[in-house]
């Protein structure tokens, strides 16, 4: 297992960090298109659907992506669609973890499919602006959500249990901790104090999110990481609602040793907007 994951990790890297760092955002869009409609293929098998339609989920998810593209919508700025994608988020992540597993199945299936191709057309948006933002940018926002899970796996390890009585969401993702919580949100805190420092001493050409955010004062950007943080752990969760509603412990096998595309970007599916709309409201 460990050396499937290596493997496959080394793999994503040779791919992604090229067109990361290619001069033009084109490369890297353009490869997470192909992530995106990964994930939508997935979505479809997470809610019943047989090959063909989820494989059709993935066809119509690129070609909206791509339209949102073609209409120049990358270096738009949207202030009014990612403060919608923020509500959306915050009330359906609400909503799902209070009725738990068994709400799942309830919601009529074209809800849920539009939910979720939603969840990811947004997603992709906000991944291609940060990139067009900047790569200090985007990897300001892609860093906070790993080293909050990162944070969290350690200090859930270290400390689960001795501090809270009970468990994050026993029903959901039984190895969650309120420790882990913290620690998480602890690790961004520092990440973000570091970076914008950073940022300060080295007069960074494109600012990171942090320094977007500290434009507000140090208050905002402390509430702000924090908040993204906390909405990191619920994207996860509300992945992993979804997988024990469909009795599944992988979105899909297309990741070897990761499992698949969703099981990767869950948390970041409501961080990126959110992401956007905090650096929309930052802004002068």
């Amino acid at each position: 297992m460990l050396k499937q994951r290596v493997i496959t990790a080394i793999v994503l890297l040779l791919i992604l960090l090229p067109a990361l760092f290619y001069p033009s955002p084109s490369a890297f869009c353009t490869i997470t298109l192909v992530l995106i409609a990964a994930g939508a293929w997935e979505w479809g098998r997470l809610n019943g659907l047989s090959q063909v339609p989820s494989l059709l989920l993935g066809a119509v998810s690129v070609g909206v992506c791509a339209g949102l593209w073609w209409w120049g919508l990358l270096s738009q700025p949207l202030p009014d669609l990612w403060r919608l994608a923020g509500a959306f988020w915050v009330l359906a992540g609400a909503l799902l973890l209070r009725g738990g597993v068994s709400l799942w199945p309830r919601i009529p299936l074209m809800l849920r499919l539009a939910g979720g191709l939603m969840a990811l057309w947004l997603a992709w948006l906000a991944l291609a602006q940060a990139r067009v933002i900047g790569i200090n940018f985007l990897l300001s926002v892609l860093l906070l959500v790993w080293v909050a899970d990162i944070a969290a796996y350690f200090a859930g390890k270290g400390f689960g249990g001795r501090f809270s009585s009970g468990k994050l969401a026993p029903a959901i993702s039984p190895g969650k901790s309120w420790e882990g919580v913290w620690g998480g949100m602890l690790g961004v805190l520092l990440l973000s104090l570091a970076w914008q420092a950073i940022d300060s001493l080295t007069q960074a050409r494109v600012p990171s999110l942090y320094s977007h955010l500290m434009g507000r004062g140090w208050w905002f950007l402390l509430i702000a990481v924090l908040f993204m943080a906390a909405m990191s752990v619920v994207g996860d969760l509300v992945e992993s609602l979804i997988k024990r509603s469909a009795g599944v412990k992988d979105s899909s096998g297309l990741l070897p040793g990761h499992g698949g595309v969703l099981d990767r970007v869950d948390a970041l599916l409501p961080t990126l907007p959110l992401a956007m709309m905090l650096y929309a409201y930052s802004m002068p």
